[in-house]
């Protein structure tokens, strides 16, 4: 199986549980995925979306 495939809905999962329990923790998420989303978007190469 591609691990690739698995860690986004397994960071949104783990991301929904924190949030659920911990409110006061969605501003950091989700500065912390678009920084991440953006990171990815600059340098594809981070996300593992290279090319041959």
């Amino acid at each position: 199986m591609d691990t690739i495939l698995i860690v986004p809905p397994l960071l949104a999962l783990i991301a929904g549980l924190i949030i659920l329990f911990v409110p006061k923790v969605l501003n950091y998420v989700v500065a912390i995925y678009l920084i991440l989303i953006g990171l990815i978007g600059i340098f594809p190469h981070l996300g593992g979306m290279v090319g041959n």
